[in-house]
């Protein structure tokens, strides 16, 4: 039962973590596309507008900052996840706009925004 507990805590600290990045990115000028876009192998919290620029973003919120904190914890793995939820996310355009992955990490330093964080 206490593991039920752990996952509903982290269900909410990551829903509280996009809710903030959400507000933060809408006060920077970008423009909310859609939210949590899943696919089995993987999924984008937010896809958002940047002018021209159509972003991925990965949210990541931690309590606290050990083994490297909310940034480090976007592993190789994720971003493989990442790519192939963009990559489908994208068949919907004929014509692909440009596009950039950027991260939020949200630590007890406050909110770090990661701009273009992959070259894929």
């Amino acid at each position: 039962m206490q593991w039920l507990i752990k996952r509903r805590n982290r269900q909410v600290l990551g829903q509280e973590g996009e809710e903030l990045a959400l507000q933060y990115l809408n006060n920077n000028g970008l423009i909310l596309v859609e939210r949590n876009f899943r696919r089995t192998f993987g999924e984008i919290d937010l896809i958002m507008q940047d002018q021209a620029t159509l972003v991925f973003i990965e949210v990541r919120s931690r309590e606290k900052s050990q083994f490297g904190g909310a940034a480090a914890s976007v592993t190789l793995a994720k971003q493989r996840r990442l790519t192939l939820a963009a990559q489908s996310y994208l068949k919907r355009y004929k014509q692909l706009p440009p596009c950039r992955f950027d991260v939020i990490a949200i630590d007890t330093g406050g909110i770090k925004w990661l701009r273009n964080v992959m070259n894929e």
